[in-house]
């Protein structure tokens, strides 16, 4: 079962984005890594705003991500989410990323027991249109 109903679509990978992309499908969270200055950005983009450089590679992130902030939603802006009420929306921090964040969900832990820098697990979960995105959960 996923952490939201199937009914929700998936993500439509763009051109600045599907690398990115590419790599969840391969269960990979991967962050652009500036090739010349080597700064961590997310989400991707075609240029560094440190330095504005255009070079970069795609780096796997280590299984380290912490709880940066969250939201509880209790009112779907669609019928379809009904059913995963309430349900979070997280901003989860990768501390040796240069701090990226990613805004996902937390599947395992009741909102009212959600902790900002609560240590976090990746997982991934297939979404309406069969792609996979990456989740968290709790991790001790």
């Amino acid at each position: 079962m996923s952490y939201l109903p199937a009914e929700i679509p998936g993500p439509e990978p763009l051109f600045d984005d599907e690398g990115f992309w590419a790599a969840c499908q391969e269960r990979r969270l991967c962050f652009q890594h500036c090739t010349a200055c080597g700064h961590f950005r997310h989400p991707p983009r075609p240029v560094c705003p440190k330095c504005k450089s255009f070079k970069f590679q795609w780096t796997e992130a280590a299984d380290e991500g912490e709880l940066f902030s969250f939201t509880v939603v209790h009112h779907g802006a669609h019928p379809a989410i009904g059913p995963a009420l309430p349900y979070n929306i997280a901003i989860v921090r990768y501390p040796s990323f240069d701090d990226v964040r990613v805004i996902s969900n937390v599947v395992d832990v009741a909102p009212e027991d959600l902790r900002i820098g609560m240590p976090l697990g990746l997982l991934w979960e297939r979404c309406g249109n069969g792609m996979l995105v990456p989740r968290y959960k709790r991790r001790e």
